[in-house]
């Protein structure tokens, strides 16, 4: 069994979720920390960008409004609200086994993970297995077009992820929408007109979903991170086992936070 390191931290701000993210990638690719498998959750709400995505694209009033924070994550894609879900990533060295071959390979043995997972939790999920060509419609919200790969019900989909290779290793993250209105995203975002901006809303609806939607229940954040540990286990065969940060991952994720995740010259890029 190949032993990986579970890290479960308490709900956190963005820029400190995604400066971890990376703090650990960088100790990995150094060869100070094993393979991370970390389960996690934003506080206050943050609206994350891929990391091409025009800064543009915020509505800076509006998500100031709702009290809601930005930051950019290292990963491409579009714009996510993360609020009301649980979020993971897996963070590996280049030679990790699981990992091995193409990001379209590695991220469909990933996606069986989460499958299982999903299916541990009663929902009645599939995987989208055709490539898909989102270049076909520019829209600046994720979750509304699913990718290869990506994990859906009755064709709306559920998980979103991505993944980003390094010289460090490899990243990738994820969320899984557990309850509330996947609309509220459009509140954050830059839109022609209001018209327009409810279209997007009703749009989303249409092709996306959160898990109570779909099982018609709620499923605590705890439930689900259980049985996200207990798929990946089985799935990738992995010895998970909970760990702690080390100092050291601890102090370079503070400094990630004040010179990178958030500062305006890494999040406000156009």
């Amino acid at each position: 069994m190949n032993p990986w390191r579970l890290i479960i931290t308490p709900p956190a701000r963005g820029a400190w979720n995604m400066a971890l993210d990376e703090s650990i990638l960088e100790h990995i690719g150094r060869g100070e920390s094993i393979p991370t498998f970390r389960l996690y959750a934003w506080e206050p709400a943050c609206l994350s960008l891929g990391h091409a995505q025009p800064f543009a694209d915020v509505d800076v009033s509006r998500l100031k409004e709702h009290g809601w924070e930005v930051v950019r994550r290292a990963t491409g894609g579009r714009a996510i609200l993360h609020t009301d879900e649980l979020t993971y990533s897996v963070i590996t060295p280049l030679d990790e086994p699981i990992m091995a071959g193409g990001v379209l390979e590695s991220y469909n043995r990933l996606a069986h993970a989460l499958l299982l997972a999903m299916q541990l939790l009663k929902i009645p999920v599939e995987i989208k297995e055709e490539k898909v060509n989102n270049k076909a419609e520019q829209n600046p919200v994720c979750f509304e077009i699913p990718s290869t790969y990506e994990i859906t019900v009755n064709g709306k989909k559920l998980v979103g992820s991505a993944q980003a290779r390094k010289k460090e290793g490899i990243l990738q993250h994820g969320s899984l929408p557990l309850t509330g209105d996947l609309s509220r995203i459009c509140q954050a975002l830059v839109f022609e007109d209001e018209s327009a901006r409810a279209s997007a809303s009703k749009k989303l609806l249409e092709r996306a979903t959160t898990v109570e939607s779909a099982l018609g229940q709620e499923i605590s954040w705890e439930a689900a991170a259980q049985a996200f540990v207990q798929a990946f286990e089985a799935q990738l065969e992995l010895s998970i086992e909970r760990g702690e940060l080390s100092e050291s991952e601890s102090q370079r994720t503070e400094e990630l936070v004040r010179e990178k995740y958030d500062h305006p010259s890494w999040t406000e890029r156009s």
